[in-house]
């Protein structure tokens, strides 16, 4: 529950819910709440579904109205309030108040971060699967791979998330044929990261997608010369099977410190 989009609370949330493995968690995601009006209707949302459930609902909030957070904590519920827990010590910490102002992290007020954001998005929406080769000298990281991989969702959290300019470049079967870097890569070499994955994995990710390259045989090739590719030319790379695209993207960004 938030005033706002309600991502931070909810991000926060599934964190601490993921620890719960042997618990089916029923969620639901009240973003906005930051009128008298909404207030008393999640409460009553949120009292419904504590007397269904015949105990309270856990509740993860990044409600900043004082007022209302405080009707949202006398209803029959178990409040998790992140505001209160972390701007509180904050600033005691510091010997300051916060501003209290709702938004900050998501909205259009950090002008800079938000304009990074967006045109970061573009880039890789434009540079995405070998599009925008021109382009390539203003990335500030090019993925290499075969193709699903994760590469797209990869470069996309990216942009989104840090304000990256991430590009992706698909090893296609040409391209395999040998050691040697594509021709348009040579020059960007200091940028590429490169993408590996299970065959096994990759097979049932084509083969979802009806794809005319998704034999178990095809994909062994594929990811065994890719991998080839990444030694021979000294190039850092990830397997993404068991790895998340938030995971992917943070050891990304750590190994080449791009932030």
């Amino acid at each position: 529950m938030s005033d706002r989009t309600g991502i931070t609370a909810e991000a926060l949330g599934n964190s601490l819910l993921s620890q719960f493995e042997d618990i089916k968690f029923e969620k639901n995601h009240l973003p906005f709440v930051d009128t008298l009006k909404k207030t008393k209707l999640a409460i009553k949302k949120i009292n419904t579904a504590s007397l269904e459930e015949g105990m309270p609902v856990l509740v993860f909030s990044t409600q900043i109205n004082q007022n209302l957070r405080q009707l949202i904590i006398d209803s029959n519920c178990i409040f998790f309030d992140f505001f209160d827990t972390f701007i509180s010590k904050m600033e005691h910490a510091l010997n300051l108040k916060s501003s209290h102002t709702v938004g900050r992290s998501h909205g259009v007020s950090q002008n800079d971060h938000y304009t990074d954001r967006i045109n970061s998005i573009n880039f890789s929406l434009n540079s995405d699967d070998g599009l925008g080769l021109k382009y390539y000298d203003q990335a500030d990281i090019i993925l290499i791979g075969a193709s699903r991989s994760g590469k797209t969702p990869s470069c996309l959290f990216m942009a989104l998330q840090y304000g990256i300019k991430a590009a992706n470049y698909p090893l296609i079967e040409q391209d395999l044929k040998n050691t040697k870097l594509p021709e348009i890569l040579q020059q960007y070499k200091d940028k590429l990261f490169g993408l590996s994955i299970n065959p096994i994995r990759l097979q049932k990710i084509r083969d979802k997608r009806k794809s005319n390259y998704a034999s178990l045989q095809q994909c062994q090739s594929e990811v065994r010369r890719a991998e080839d590719m990444y030694h021979t030319n000294n190039i850092r790379f990830l397997d993404t099977t068991q790895t998340s695209i938030e995971e992917i993207s943070a050891k990304i960004i750590n190994k080449l410190s791009l932030r």
